[in-house]
């Protein structure tokens, strides 16, 4: 299974930018308003859940769970996002950086 690994300092970049850009979100060209602000949603508590988990705290098992699947259905969703990206004229490679995702172990 693949995932995404992200330093403590990566994470808190992306907080960063995601209280700064917390302005009210409105529809793209292509009429993605909910997917933006459900996304949103997802990273802002996935954040502050990360925040609050101690580092040997466990959860039950179904929480477990559904933090697994929930991994699962977003990297397929960037995985293929990105490559949508890449084939379209190949766009989109160059904005990429790599040094701030990796998808793996």
């Amino acid at each position: 299974m693949a995932k995404i690994i992200l330093t403590e300092e990566q994470l808190m970049k992306l907080k960063k930018m995601l209280s700064e850009n917390s302005e009210p979100i409105k529809e793209d060209k292509d009429g993605n308003y909910m997917a933006k602000q459900q996304l949103f949603t997802i990273g802002t508590l996935a954040l502050q859940m990360w925040e609050i988990l101690e580092e040997e705290e466990q959860l039950d098992d179904w929480m477990e769970t559904k933090i697994a699947q929930a991994e699962q259905s977003i990297v397929s969703v960037v995985k293929a996002y990105m490559y949508d990206e890449v084939v379209d004229d190949m766009k989109g490679m160059e904005t990429l950086n790599y040094g701030d995702i990796v998808i793996g172990k």
